[in-house]
């Protein structure tokens, strides 16, 4: 009896390609290593290992305590000013190591996209949820935070998890963009610090939204992260700003930034393999 042999063939496409997600599914076993690949390269031969994803967010936070909280007497909407930059941060840094890291994994993993054949978002995609386990170790010293200032979470808390997929939206579909242009145009390596501290200060980490008033508070969230760092106060800290409108138009803007993005990634990703 013959035996049935499967047989994909790969093909040139041509104009705006169909997403064709389901690839990712068949793929995932290599997903998956390839978030273990990114784990282990960010910390190999360090000294200190995985303390660096508290290192950063704590570091920062002391300076934005000594620089805007005591110095320049920044409002914190009632909050410990330490806490109120700190649950900013965490989020923050996940977002833009992602962005850093998914910006140039293209260009960095140029010897597997040119041998062997598999969907090409997988390596953006797990450059940024391999920042997860930082995420995690920098929130469960948010935690401590929140214990030793006294703040207890309500119900409010249940909404974590859909900030953390905003944040994960948002950084993602911007290193979709960039990671694609970074490919044809080397000079983008060199704008992401740039952007990446630009976006920094036109988020509310180091101040509240709070100094805006509608309806500019609400259309300053066009901004994802805006959305993203009010939303974290409010379901952890009880801050008094109600996120509400905010998250709606910044999850809308996260997610035309995500679809836009991979349909831009698609299109451009025919020439990887010829251009990296």
């Amino acid at each position: 009896m013959k035996e049935s042999v499967s047989v994909i063939r790969i093909e040139p496409t041509k104009g705006w390609v169909a997403l064709q997600l389901q690839e990712l599914w068949a793929y995932r076993e290599l997903l998956y290593f390839l978030i273990w690949r990114d784990v282990m390269v960010r910390y190999k031969q360090t000294a200190l290992g995985a303390a660096w994803a508290i290192i950063q967010p704590v570091f920062t936070m002391l300076i934005f305590s000594l620089f805007f909280g005591r110095l320049g007497k920044i409002p914190s909407d009632g909050i410990p000013y330490p806490i109120f930059a700190y649950a900013a941060l965490v989020p923050w840094t996940f977002f833009s190591q992602g962005l850093s890291q998914a910006s140039n994994s293209l260009v960095g993993s140029a010897n597997l996209i040119k041998k062997v054949y598999f969907p090409r978002l997988c390596v953006p995609i797990a450059a940024v949820t391999s920042g997860l386990i930082d995420f995690a170790l920098a929130f469960i010293v948010l935690l401590g935070m929140m214990l030793y200032y006294g703040i207890l979470p309500g119900i409010k808390v249940i909404w974590l998890p859909v900030l953390l997929l905003l944040t994960i939206f948002t950084s993602l579909g911007v290193s979709l963009w960039l990671s694609a242009l970074n490919v044809r145009f080397r000079d983008v390596r060199h704008i992401i610090p740039f952007l990446t501290q630009f976006w920094l200060f036109a988020t509310p980490i180091a101040y509240p939204s709070s100094l805006l008033s509608e309806p500019w508070r609400t259309l300053y969230s066009i901004n994802p992260m805006v959305g993203v760092v009010e939303g974290f106060r409010w379901a952890l800290l009880g801050a008094e700003t109600a996120p509400g409108p905010m998250m709606i138009v910044s999850f809308l803007a996260a997610l035309a930034i995500l679809v836009s993005g991979i349909f831009y990634f698609r299109r451009q990703e025919k020439t990887f393999a010829d251009v990296v």
